[in-house]
């Protein structure tokens, strides 16, 4: 097991073998694909415990295997090593209980944006009668400021309104897990500061635990309560795991006062760009 260090700006947490008390485990977890020219590994070592309820990004160079990852947690792919286990029960499959959103929105552009939604609440809740699922959507639509967007379709609205959509079909079957892909990449600045903050005044409303891939330092420290920086791959695992100690609810702009708040950044940045940078990156 890797033993990490602690920083004078910030204690970092040591990523350990699972515990029976944590939510979500992810124990000694590997991932190894057949090549034509042999094995090839994603991802090695990988041990993390995740709480009920807590917010955790996922950052690191392309390659080092975050979707990897957050694919065995959601079921789409299962470890060549290890387990994943969600209230320790083992993950095999996609299920209810973990609902992704993907960059891409995932959305069905010839359903209306209230039918996107629907399509999922009535899957999940077939023993709902049409007119309570019906009013699940409709308040999930509100909850994201998507009212009065209902009845139109995807190609009638915008990237940042599609991605609510996609939020609220997640949030509207109440899913225990919520896995975010980069879900405001594809977004403009102000757009995607928006949707963050949407994102986490809904968070702090029902606390599912969340798990988000990132590749924003600043979108990290404003969201998480851990950031969990991978090492390059192939056979990338953990490399530091960062607690991040602002109070919520969070207001973006006195965080960014802190000087705690640049401490952190900058560790996060030397971790990426000076001790695990790529070789393009150190060449720059």
């Amino acid at each position: 097991m890797q033993t990490l260090r602690h920083t004078a700006a910030q204690p970092i947490d040591q990523p350990m073998r699972t515990a029976p008390s944590a939510f979500l485990e992810i124990d000694n977890v590997a991932k190894i694909y057949p090549t034509k020219t042999g094995e090839y590994t994603v991802l090695e070592n990988v041990n993390l415990n995740i709480q009920q309820g807590e917010f955790i990004c996922l950052i690191g160079h392309s390659g080092c295997g975050k979707t990897t990852l957050l694919n065995m947690v959601s079921g789409f792919a299962t470890p060549t090593y290890g387990e994943v286990r969600l209230q320790g029960k083992t993950i095999t499959k996609p299920g209810p209980d973990r609902m992704v959103v993907f960059q891409g929105y995932a959305l069905l552009p010839w359903l209306t944006v209230f039918e996107n939604v629907y399509l999922a609440v009535n899957r999940v809740y077939p023993e709902k009668s049409q007119g309570e699922k019906a009013q699940i959507v409709k308040d999930h639509l509100a909850m994201v400021g998507l009212t009065e967007a209902a009845e139109k379709k995807p190609p009638q609205i915008s990237g940042g309104m599609k991605q609510r959509v996609a939020i609220a079909r997640a949030l509207s079957i109440r899913p225990e897990v919520l896995v975010l892909d980069e879900p405001f990449g594809a977004l403009d600045a102000i757009t995607k500061e928006e949707l963050q903050e949407e994102l986490l005044k809904i968070w702090n409303e029902h606390r599912c635990t969340v798990l988000m891939i990132t590749h924003d330092i600043d979108e990290a420290l404003f969201l998480a309560d851990r950031l969990v920086m991978m090492t390059n791959g192939p056979a990338a695992s953990i490399g530091e795991v960062m607690q991040i100690p602002f109070a919520r609810p969070r207001d973006r702009a006195r965080i960014m006062e802190m000087p705690e708040y640049y401490k952190l950044r900058n560790y996060a940045l030397d971790f990426l760009y000076n001790r695990f940078a790529h070789d393009d990156d150190a060449e720059k």
